[in-house]
């Protein structure tokens, strides 16, 4: 594989915590529903984790983002499960004959903590993108109590893709 043939994609996403929590939208992060009595408030699931990979998966792809193919003003994608928005970008970059090669991911919250979740979420990750899990780095980190995530008031993710040829 030639070194041009090699795509990067950055995406990034946040979400704020609803005042209350809503068992309708229970605090899901990679595809895995955390047992933390919160709820972030979001037009689709919310899971910023797959939002965050998504768009790192058409910024590589040069597709895009996730607000183009899903955008939050079409009422009936109210709720959309954000595994279906990341198999979309998957399906964008195949199209443009591009695969996954690796991902690192960076969630950012001062709570939940995520160590006690982190296998389970890198196991729906693999599961999701088709990766074995050795090609997955997931990573989480507080801001130390600062600004709004330090606040806990939301939380944030980074996730980086590289993507090369599907030969």
């Amino acid at each position: 594989m030639n070194l041009e043939q090699l795509r990067i994609g950055h995406g990034f996403d946040a979400h704020r915590f609803a005042d209350a929590y809503d068992p309708q939208r229970p605090l899901r992060l990679a595809a895995v529903q955390l047992p933390e009595c919160r709820s972030l408030l979001a037009h689709s699931d919310g899971d910023l984790v797959l939002h965050a990979l998504s768009d790192a998966v058409l910024g590589a792809a040069a597709a895009g983002d996730i607000g183009q193919l899903f955008p939050d003003s079409d009422a009936s994608l109210a709720g959309i499960s954000s595994a279906i928005i990341l198999q979309a970008a998957l399906r964008e970059a195949a199209k443009r004959g591009l695969r996954l090669i690796n991902l690192d991911i960076t969630v950012i919250a001062q709570a939940p903590k995520l160590a006690p979740h982190a296998s389970a979420m890198r196991s729906s990750l693999a599961s999701l993108t088709g990766l074995g899990a050795d090609r997955i780095n997931l990573k989480a980190t507080t801001t130390e109590g600062m600004g709004h995530l330090g606040r806990e008031e939301g939380m944030a993710c980074h996730a980086v893709a590289l993507l090369g040829p599907d030969a």
